[in-house]
């Protein structure tokens, strides 16, 4: 173990060094893989653990200056200042400088802007896991070759497979809460109500109240779906997507979708609109993801609460709503003129300590084991209860426009009137044209 630690660390100043350019670059090349092979050695026969490695690491990586440019959302700029803040403070005594630069860049938009130039991408950056396949494919992605084992340990089974392609891991587990799950008031729902998406949608109803869920989007739309039995998944190409939607029951289920959006207890809203209607006392319940859990505790008090997503009515039974798990993963640019202390910034803004930081300032959920049992939010409550009933979100390009269609024509009740059967086969049709690459 520690053998192949001190492999991994001799591999990754290489790539470190190999990514610099110019005569005094090719100097300090042999200078440092010399050094790094004298570690590797050295490691191999003494009794180093994990943080030794680290350590060693650093040495090498950090011994003239360095300059890195790390990507997170909007939303986690002054979390992310904090975090290199402390990384900087605790690496900065090598002999070089530290410089972290911040960007802003949604997770969910991340793959677009990285592909757009990789070269010119971050050294480090957030991502949704579903973005991980293309980036990889790209070649915008640099393996975990440092500390590997560490991370994998460290993380829970599912984040690391959301990290994982071939076997090989290809990023750092950040978060392991981007699913979706059921907010409710608790002094207007009980928790046998909330079991029920007709109960709930009943007493909403009666009191002018609404339950609210982005149907006309692919991510929630496929609930549905999903726990009906019938297949949506990534096809062997990596690329395109499998989709039998449009086999039974499949035809009643758009139908019992159209039905819902039909409720006078339901509303369909888009996230950026969930939480002003919240704020105008509109909802009493509504699906959505941990990234609107403060808005919810903010307006509902004592009352917030959260729970696994209901069941809804297909052909007079009951059928429990399924869901998307998703992750945030922590990627490092293989372009990085510092790869080495690329990948030292991102185990170390995934470590237990500053995702229990994340934790109590941005309430999202540790991927971390440790951090995530200190964890207790009725949202993660919530996200453990619904994983029983989710999946990894695999799926090729064109399901999001062609979902999204359906999810419309649904909330708006079908308008045309076309049997339910041509709506899913036409939906299923656009689901699995070959993407064009």
């Amino acid at each position: 173990m520690k053998k192949q630690l001190s492999l991994a660390m001799a591999g990754v100043m290489a790539l470190s060094l190999a990514a610099c350019g110019g005569s005094s670059a090719s100097s300090a090349a042999t200078s440092t893989a010399e050094a790094a092979s004298s570690t590797a050695e050295s490691t191999a026969e003494s009794t180093a653990a994990e943080g030794d490695v680290l350590d060693q690491a650093a040495a090498a990586a950090f011994a003239q200056d360095v300059t890195l440019t790390m990507w997170g959302a909007e939303e986690d700029q002054d979390l992310l200042r904090e975090i290199s803040d402390k990384f900087i403070e605790k690496y900065g005594n090598y002999g070089g400088k530290i410089t972290i630069n911040l960007g802003a860049q949604s997770e969910k938009e991340a793959k677009d802007t990285v592909l757009t130039d990789p070269t010119a991408a971050a050294d480090v950056f957030a991502f949704a896991d579903d973005q991980l396949n293309e980036l990889v494919q790209a070649g915008a992605l640099q393996e975990v070759q440092l500390n590997a084992d560490d991370i994998k340990s460290r993380n829970t089974p599912a984040s690391v497979d959301a990290a994982t392609v071939d076997g090989k891991l290809y990023a750092y587990p950040l978060t392991a809460d981007n699913g979706y799950f059921m907010f409710y008031d608790k002094s207007f729902f009980t928790e046998d109500d909330v079991k029920s998406l007709d109960t709930m949608m009943e007493k909403a109803a009666a009191a002018g109240k609404k339950v609210s869920m982005d149907v006309a989007n692919g991510w929630y739309l496929y609930s549905f779906y999903a726990g009906a039995g019938l297949n949506l998944s990534l096809a062997d190409d990596g690329v395109n997507t499998v989709c039998n939607w449009n086999e039974a029951p499949g035809a009643d289920v758009t139908q019992a979708v159209i039905d819902i959006c039909k409720n006078p207890g339901f509303i369909a809203l888009k996230d950026e609109e969930f939480t002003g209607k919240l704020k105008d006392g509109t909802l009493v319940a509504g699906v959505n993801g941990t990234w609107r859990a403060n808005d919810a505790a903010e307006v509902w008090g004592d009352n917030y609460a959260a729970c696994k997503l209901p069941t809804y009515t297909l052909n007079g039974e009951q059928v429990q709503m399924a869901s998307f798990s998703g992750f945030k993963l922590i990627g490092v640019n293989p372009h990085s003129a510092n790869v080495g202390a690329a990948m030292l910034l991102a185990d170390f803004v995934t470590n237990e300590e500053n995702e229990e930081l994340r934790f109590k300032e941005r309430a999202q959920g540790p991927s971390n084991t440790n951090a995530l049992a200190a964890a207790s939010s009725p949202a993660l409550t919530a996200v453990v209860a619904q994983s029983e009933y989710a999946n990894l979100q695999r799926v090729g390009g064109n399901f999001w426009a062609s979902a999204e269609t359906l999810g419309s024509i649904c909330v708006n009740g079908n308008p045309d009137g076309k049997d339910t059967q041509t709506l899913v086969d036409d939906a299923v049709a656009g689901i699995t044209a070959p993407v064009t690459q």
